[in-house]
């Protein structure tokens, strides 16, 4: 049978439908003119007089809930966090797994299926089937209890939105009243579109659409014939006929519906027989899945939730993109996990090492790793961590110094012992390895990564310049204007140091950065947007001429190891006292990120670990993955800007 028959076929069946025309009267005089102008009216009747319902019956009328609050009702949903692609990392729910749609969303397969095995008469009945409940209320009064329910279903969704689900006659008087309220105010359609999104339809899973997606991974609207009988038959008992539990019941219970709609003429025994013998493409549940990137969406969890609240996002049916390529995410996953095996190989005496990644053209957050292992640690190292960045700091001295106008890459300093006074005593750097160069040149000070020069120009170009430019860079970090400062003697997470060179990586310009790009409810409506809003915030002569001293580290300084061949990049590396530290901080015009290796517990690494040694290696690595298939583009050159003035 092809789709268009089908469609055909369930248009007609589902056009029979009447045309309820709504009472101008009063709305529990219309409630009690419609129960009381049927057979059932008086049927209920003489059986709740049986029962001692009457009671029931009168308290129902005064004390039941206000349908009209489902004019404004809206279900617990299923919220999505997205990859920068549209790709799922996670999906965020409470008890229920529920995405609504739309009943125009819903195959007219599922729906004709739906109506066969659950109720029939839908269109034509007023929230109430006489026929069934009189011949149920027979069987009841013979077994002298609640046997047979001949529930509509729009006393269905009365019962899962309303009511309790014990089986007495005031339940089912309550159960009756409220039917017939709901059908005096709600069109048909939009009875079966709630009843849709709200049924349970096991492991999890409320409603169609997610139904649809888990047992058979496609949208309610693709459903075929043998998987809508599959789906309308589960409604009844869903664990007990889910294909991911007994395949023959599931195909039993298919049957059964197949069989329905054939005795109804909705479909052919052609049809029928056909659908029956289909195999199905069963899918794999879908609630509680794990994130397919937990440092990503851990931290996306918890910003959302500062800001929303937890009841929203995980119940609120957000639709979260976020500005993380998975593809990207992943690959640095996997370069983490390879050079740890390797570090260890080797000896290095390190736990841990994080990774962060930004886009100096939007700065968009690119890549998260908090670790090597999440299953292990939960803890994220990428943004929660503050360690020392070691001689990475020294750019912010750099720069300060250039964009003052009173220094040039090739201006000169002093390389010789000098000591400050630092408390009750003094404090002398010294360069690494201990000896001294006499007078250099900015340019060779920091390619060669010499403590004593980048102090002597912090205290030139004064601490507190220094600090207001981290601040300007995004820096949040706790930072303090001692003497020790330009040696990177704070705390700076990962993310800080790559978010502050990616506004090194495009000359200057920096947006807000960011791991959440925009956030919708599920009808579509913005909740937050991050757009990114670019402004200038450095002086281009002063960050580009900073960039061709790093470039200068990457091609013959202390960072050689992370050279890209023929792709130009700039970059520090930054090694603390005792080896507790190392990390490797560096960009190209469409990436900048920040490699650290240490120990949670401080521990030092051994003696010879440095940044340009092990972290270096680590940032090529996932720079030459991360940019595959990207052209490489150039540095401007500082002669392109005019000199700040003094």
């Amino acid at each position: 049978m092809s789709s268009s028959t089908v469609r055909q076929k369930t248009k007609k069946a589902l056009a029979r439908q009447s045309k309820e025309r709504r009472s101008p009267q009063g709305f529990l005089r219309g409630v009690a003119q419609k129960a009381m102008g049927t057979v059932i009216g008086c049927t209920m009747l003489g059986s709740a007089i049986a029962a001692g319902g009457l009671v029931g019956l009168a308290i129902s009328f005064r004390n039941l809930p206000d349908v009209r609050t489902l004019k404004t009702y809206v279900p617990t949903e299923t919220s999505y966090i997205y990859d920068i692609n549209g790709k799922v990392l996670l999906s965020l729910h409470g008890e229920a797994n529920r995405t609504n749609i739309e009943l125009s969303e819903v195959s007219p397969e599922l729906k004709m299926a739906v109506l066969a095995i659950e109720d029939s008469h839908f269109y034509q009945h007023n929230g109430i089937n006489p026929t069934s409940i009189g011949r149920a209320i027979l069987s009841n009064l013979e077994a002298g209890g609640i046997t047979e329910g001949a529930s509509t279903i729009t006393m269905q969704l009365v019962k899962n939105l309303f009511l309790a689900q014990d089986r007495t006659y005031n339940r089912k008087l309550a159960e009756t009243v409220l039917a017939l309220r709901i059908e005096q105010i709600f069109p048909k359609d939009e009875i079966l579109e709630m009843y849709l999104n709200n049924i349970y339809w096991g492991h999890n899973n409320y409603g169609v659409e997610t139904a649809a997606e888990s047992y058979f991974n496609k949208s309610a609207a693709d459903l075929t014939l043998p998987e809508a009988a599959v789906m309308a038959g589960m409604i009844q008992a869903p664990e007990d006929y889910s294909p991911f539990r007994d395949y023959q019941a599931t195909k039993q219970r298919q049957k059964i519906v197949l069989n329905r709609l054939e005795d109804l003429g909705w479909i052919t025994p052609e049809e029928a027989t056909a659908a029956a013998q289909e195999p199905l493409l069963v899918g794999q549940p879908t609630a509680w899945k794990a994130s397919a990137s937990p440092y990503i969406t851990q931290a996306v969890v918890e910003e959302l939730t500062q800001r929303f609240g937890e009841e929203l996002v995980r119940k609120g049916g957000m639709r979260v993109q976020t500005t993380v390529d998975l593809n990207m995410q992943r690959r640095a996953e996997e370069t983490v996990q390879k050079a740890f095996q390797q570090a260890r190989s080797r000896g290095l005496r390190a736990d841990q090492i994080a990774v962060a990644a930004v886009d100096p053209r939007t700065h968009f957050v690119k890549v998260l790793v908090g670790g090597r292992d999440y299953e292990e640690s939960q803890f994220n190292r990428a943004i929660q961590s503050q360690r020392q960045p070691g001689s990475a700091f020294k750019p912010f001295v750099y720069y300060s110094a250039f964009a003052s106008g009173n220094y040039t890459p090739f201006s000169t300093i002093d390389d010789s012992p000098v000591s400050y006074p630092d408390g009750n005593g003094t404090y002398s750097p010294q360069n690494y390895g201990g000896s001294f160069s006499g007078t250099v040149s900015l340019y060779d000070a920091l390619v060669t990564s010499k403590n004593v020069p980048a102090v002597k120009l912090g205290k030139a170009v004064g601490l507190e310049k220094v600090i207001e430019l981290c601040r300007l860079l995004g820096i949040e970090s706790p930072l303090q204007p001692v003497i020790s400062l330009p040696l990177g003697a704070v705390g700076i997470s990962p993310l800080e140091m790559a978010s502050a060179y990616a506004t090194f990586a495009s000359n200057g310009w920096q947006s807000e950065t960011t791991l959440i790009l925009r956030v919708t409810d599920s009808q579509g409506n913005v909740l937050l947007d991050n757009t990114p809003q670019p402004r200038l915030v450095l002086d281009p002569w002063a960050t580009a001429s900073l960039t061709t001293v790093l470039q200068g580290v990457v091609n013959g300084g202390t960072g050689q190891a992370a050279n890209l061949g023929d792709r130009p990049a700039a970059g520090k590396t930054g090694t603390t006292s005792s080896e507790r530290d190392v990390w490797f901080v560096g960009y190209v015009p469409q990436l900048a990120a920040a490699v650290w290796i240490g120990n949670d517990d401080y521990r030092p690494m051994g003696t010879g670990t440095t940044g340009g040694g092990d972290a270096a290696p680590i940032w090529r690595a996932f720079m030459q993955e991360a940019l595959k298939g990207e052209e490489p583009q150039y540095f401007p050159a500082a002669s392109k800007y005019p000199r700040p003035k003094p």
